[in-house]
């Protein structure tokens, strides 16, 4: 395989990565990390670094059309990613002594667990009662863009919220993803927020949390420049186009697409524990 066709090929598998990772909030990362190790057999650290490269680029593309459209809850991403931030730079710690392969398979397991009750929540209009005390304080709720109109909703558990948001700001460290996926479960199962504002408001904020990681990676030489900047555009790329399709999609589809890649993907990492792959 020449270079050329090895970029391409990275190229087009990002792209599709980039989309799926801004419909459903998870940021593209942890879906390209797979496909790099399995496909094209990068080296996992090498895969980490341009995964988390292409987080920053992802939550920069999306974010932009996201808030546009009027669905991302600042004043809550910006609350949540002070918990992930400090997650990230304790994930990052810990990445020199802790084995991946104990935290690989920790993370597989919430993720197996976080596609079941994914799929199995109902939707967005059962959410009922006033927000928790401090979502009033800190003014977290806000309204999103319906075919009928803006819809209001409200806050619920945010300090269980906070706290998830830590624990996914150190698994980015440790495992180089942006952890969208715990991002967005914080957001969807404790604060109960609409689905698609969770995913919106998620791709907000994973871009800072990469950012933090992706330092320690740099100094680490796993950032590649000849992988991350094919990763990098695709994935950029997909974000933007999966940004304008999120409008039209289906919240229940959305939650399906999160449940079976999640699931695919916590059974694609366990594989990689057992065989010896990571």
């Amino acid at each position: 395989m020449t270079d050329l066709t090895f970029s391409m090929l990275i190229l087009i598998f990002a792209y599709l990565a980039g989309v799926l990772g801004a419909l459903t909030g998870l940021g593209g990362g942890v879906i390209i990390i797979p496909v790099l190790v399995l496909l094209f057999h990068v080296n996992i650290h090498y895969a980490m670094g341009a995964a988390l490269i292409s987080v920053i680029a992802t939550s920069s593309g999306a974010a932009a059309a996201f808030l546009r459209e009027g669905y991302i809850n600042v004043r809550i991403g910006m609350f949540l990613e002070v918990g992930a931030a400090i997650g990230a730079l304790l994930g990052a710690a810990l990445l020199a002594y802790l084995p991946i392969t104990i935290v690989t398979i920790i993370f597989a397991i919430v993720l197996l667990f976080s596609a079941y009750f994914t799929v199995l929540r109902r939707e967005d209009h059962e959410v009922s009662g006033e927000s928790d005390p401090i979502a009033k304080k800190l003014k977290l709720e806000d309204s999103y863009p319906t075919p009928r109109g803006p819809k209001h909703y409200t806050v619920h558990r945010v300090p269980s919220a906070f706290g998830l948001m830590t624990v996914a700001g150190i698994l980015s460290g440790l495992l180089g993803i942006g952890s969208g996926v715990v991002k967005v479960l914080a957001m969807d199962q404790a604060m109960r927020l609409p689905y698609k504002v969770a995913t919106t408001t998620s791709n907000f904020i994973i871009g800072i949390t990469a950012a933090v990681g992706s330092g320690v990676y740099f100094s680490r030489g796993y950032i590649d420049p000849v992988l991350t900047f094919p990763v990098m555009i695709g994935v950029l790329i997909g974000a933007i186009s999966g940004a304008r399709l999120l409008a039209k999609a289906p919240v229940k589809l959305l939650r399906w697409i999160f449940g079976i890649v999640i699931a695919l993907i916590a059974l694609e990492m366990i594989y990689k524990v057992l065989t010896g792959g990571m």
